[in-house]
């Protein structure tokens, strides 16, 4: 079972960013807010070079998958970022947030190592970003007034490549914590599935907000 749990979290999570990807570039925008795509990506190879250390595992080959999607997505939002902003955002002001918000992800994930340790670092971390990114999914849609560079494949993969974890670690190893993380993820995973689909049945995509709202892209 564990095994099986694995597996359905890492292909289920894959199709996220490789959609992330195409939707990326496709429309010429990021597909994933970049404060969850910052943990995501130092998360990644964090625990891809620790899990290294212990020898190949099947947790350990999924983390190098994920991290070379980042990359990917990573270039969206540079490529594409920037025009997303207010006009007085610079590019020396765009790459410099960038850097805070990247460098700020590996200290959050290096903090979370140093407190709990290898084991519970790995699924504390992975489980609030998790529940950050399931909000500031919900946050983009309403900031760019629907569903652009969104996508309902990638909302239902994210919710099942979650749920899968939230059962292998909250249910079968029996971790409140985990499990109380993992119900809120699904709950916020849904509202966005909700809202994707309500966008499909015909509500126009007003793009980006006019004004000081498209400014609330910019931490996510």
């Amino acid at each position: 079972m564990e095994l099986f749990l694995t597996a359905v979290s890492g292909l289920a999570w894959t199709v996220v960013y490789v959609v992330a990807i195409r939707t990326g570039f496709r429309e010429r925008t990021y597909a994933m807010p970049v404060a969850a795509l910052a943990l995501n990506f130092a998360w990644e190879t964090t625990y891809a070079v620790t899990a290294a250390m212990d020898g190949v595992s099947l947790q350990g080959v999924v983390n190098v998958v994920w991290a070379g999607a980042d990359v990917a997505i990573i270039w969206t939002y540079l490529a594409y970022g920037r025009a997303e902003l207010p006009g007085f955002v610079t590019r020396p002001m765009f790459a410099a947030w960038s850097v805070l918000v990247f460098g700020a992800g590996f200290a959050v994930q290096w903090l979370f190592l140093a407190h709990f340790g290898l084991h519970d670092a790995t699924r504390n971390a992975a489980f609030l970003q998790n529940l950050l990114m399931s909000g500031l999914f919900i946050g983009v849609f309403a900031a760019r007034g629907g569903a652009r560079g969104q996508n309902l494949t990638l909302a239902v993969a994210k919710w099942l490549g979650t749920l899968a974890p939230t059962i292998l670690f909250g249910v079968l190893e029996d971790s409140p914590f985990i499990l109380g993380l993992g119900i809120l993820c699904s709950v916020f995973d849904l509202v966005y599935i909700g809202l994707l689909l309500h966008a499909r049945r015909g509500t126009p995509d007003r793009g980006p907000a006019p004004g000081p709202a498209r400014v609330l892209d910019v931490p996510q």
